[in-house]
């Protein structure tokens, strides 16, 4: 598997980048400056080399002027990642022999992404058709998928479905629906202790 290391001081950023090119089936190493990742790169051998430049101890520019000068190491790609954007400072990475020179402030991760296969000739792996663009051997388009058919029988059956009758209304709601009214007998008054009324 083709490994990367990340070289960033900020532990966020490294985060994150290591997160998304983890993502592109890479293997991923970091190492928060540039002498741990002068460390890191001899005993791990990555493919590329993702270094910020501004990092406490030794910086990306002096990393890189380090490990092209040893023999080990030299051949190790690396993408140079920055805040710096004069031409003199890109001249520089390219001169101690950075194969690319990136400016944070121009670019997304996705670029960097873009540029790690770039840098290393492979592809990102192309995203899979949707039903709708899919098309097979002869040219037509191709058959919808099971998802398909389920949400066409489920729109079908919704279709041919009467629609529900309303609720009938209730004219009296004192009295239960559906009730024989036989069955309700006026009680009695009580008058002095005397049932009163009819028998």
């Amino acid at each position: 598997m083709t490994k990367i290391m990340v070289v960033e001081d900020d532990a966020s950023l490294r985060e994150i980048y290591s997160i998304r090119i983890t993502a592109e089936g890479y293997e991923v190493v970091s190492a928060g400056d540039g002498e741990e990742a002068l460390a890191v790169a001899v005993r791990e051998k990555p493919d590329l080399i993702l270094s910020d430049i501004m990092m406490p101890k030794i910086s990306g520019f002096d990393m890189l002027d380090i490990l092209r000068s040893t023999p080990e190491i030299a051949h190790i790609k690396v993408v140079m990642m920055t805040a710096l954007s004069a031409d003199d400072q890109r001249q520089r990475g390219e001169r101690l022999g950075a194969d690319r020179y990136l400016v944070k402030s121009q670019v997304g991760i996705e670029d960097v992404i873009n540029t790690i296969h770039e840098v290393l000739g492979d592809k990102p792996v192309a995203a899979t058709p949707s039903s709708s663009e899919a098309v097979n051997p002869t040219g037509n388009s191709a058959a919808p998928s099971a998802f398909d058919d389920t949400v066409a029988t489920q729109a079908s059956f919704e279709a041919a479905a009467p629609e529900t009758a309303p609720a009938p209304e209730i004219a009296n709601p004192g009295v239960l629906s559906g009730m024989d009214s036989n069955l309700v007998q006026p009680q009695p008054e009580i008058n002095n202790g005397q049932a009163t009324g009819s028998a």
